[in-house]
């Protein structure tokens, strides 16, 4: 076996004789000298970059499942605040921290009826001039809506040409697009939202199919809370 020393010389079983270092009897077929090393350091830098690449989408996913999560939104029930196609980012650990507020857009599962306007347990057809449905079905649905929290655990609701009054008082609405007229923005008649369930509304609240018709949500179907904006470029911000 051959030992090649610091000077670059060969010694044969320990003659002493010095050899050219350019000399080194090759067999055929050899590959040159310094050449496993290379395809082992480039197999091995494959390797680092896989886990990198392995690491970096269990991360993108936990964060996903535990942290933030993308959403697109659907229709035009939150114009003007919010448009078809805009993305936002939903905060998912913040919720199980301090919970929904009330003017916070949040993400969330409606009930099972909701697609249907159907009210409570029962499903029934709530009628506009009257009262707005006070009570949620027991199963949510398996989709996500997005709405503003207009009223909270134990407040008293009526709505007018669009207009929440909240515990008597009128909310503070700058936000939202005008009724216009339209008759299922008139529920005068006012309501008491049950104990740990939010009232939710789209800020186009004469396009909005929203609690008004399918009742308020409970804490635990509340997905996240909508944070900022990243798509269109145009819209970019904080909520």
């Amino acid at each position: 076996m051959s030992v090649r020393s610091p000077r670059g010389s060969a010694s044969a079983g320990g003659s002493g004789q010095r050899g050219d270092p350019g000399a080194a009897a090759k067999s055929p077929g050899q590959a040159p000298a310094g050449s496993k090393p290379k395809q082992k350091s480039t197999t091995n830098s494959l390797l680092e970059l896989a886990a990198i690449i392995a690491i970096a989408v269990l991360l993108a996913l936990g964060i996903q499942a535990f942290l933030v999560k993308p959403y697109k939104i659907p229709s035009g029930s939150m114009e003007p605040t919010l448009i078809p196609g805009q993305r936002v980012l939903v905060n998912r650990i913040g919720m199980s921290i301090n919970g929904p507020h009330v003017g916070e857009i949040v993400v969330f599962h409606p009930p099972k009826e909701a697609k249907e306007q159907r009210c409570g347990p029962t499903h029934y057809e709530v009628t506009p001039g009257g009262a707005a449905c006070d009570q949620s079905d027991s199963e949510p649905a398996n989709e996500n809506f997005i709405k503003r929290v207009i009223a909270g655990p134990g407040d008293t609701l009526s709505i007018r040409e669009g207009h929440a009054y909240l515990n008597g008082k009128r909310e503070s609405d700058s936000y939202i697009k005008a009724c216009g007229g339209v008759r299922e923005c008139n529920f005068p008649t006012p309501i008491k939202i049950p104990p740990g369930h939010w009232f939710m509304m789209g800020d186009n609240r004469g396009e909005s199919d929203d609690s008004r018709f399918w009742g308020p949500v409970p804490t635990g179907w509340i997905i996240g809370g909508a944070f900022v904006t990243y798509w269109p470029p145009d819209r970019i911000g904080i909520i």
